[in-house]
């Protein structure tokens, strides 16, 4: 189970950081995303970060938070961050973490995911 907080009101320019919590199994074997969906609008994938090999770990983002957000991971706690700097009021939505095997950016070729957090950004 993934467990995702963090969330809140922040005005333009603010930052949070999102945590997302494992419990019951551990996903440090699985590769870990970051997707939020606004409302009338697809889930969307934010950021996905791989498992830590021994070079460390990979991230990827969407272009729309690059330079902007970042993902990590801390295996020891099974959790999983996104830290969210310079938001924007298009950066509002409910944020989910969910977990995969694959490289996919698609919300259907991941495995589970946790309950979202809301983040609203007002200007």
């Amino acid at each position: 189970q993934l467990q995702a907080s963090g969330g809140g009101l922040v005005q333009v320019g603010g930052s949070l950081r999102l945590s997302c919590a494992a419990s019951g199994r551990t996903f440090s074997n699985y590769r870990m995303g970051w997707f939020r969906q606004a409302p009338g609008k697809e889930r969307e994938f934010v950021a996905q970060i791989t498992q830590i090999s021994w070079s460390g770990a990979t991230t990827y983002y969407a272009d729309s938070v690059k330079g902007r957000f970042t993902i990590s991971r801390d295996n020891a706690e099974n959790t999983v961050y996104l830290q969210m700097n310079s938001l924007k009021p298009e950066d509002t939505a409910i944020y989910y973490c969910a977990a995969t095997r694959t490289s996919a950016t698609r919300p259907d070729n991941y495995d589970y995911w946790g309950q979202g957090t809301q983040v609203t950004v007002s200007s």
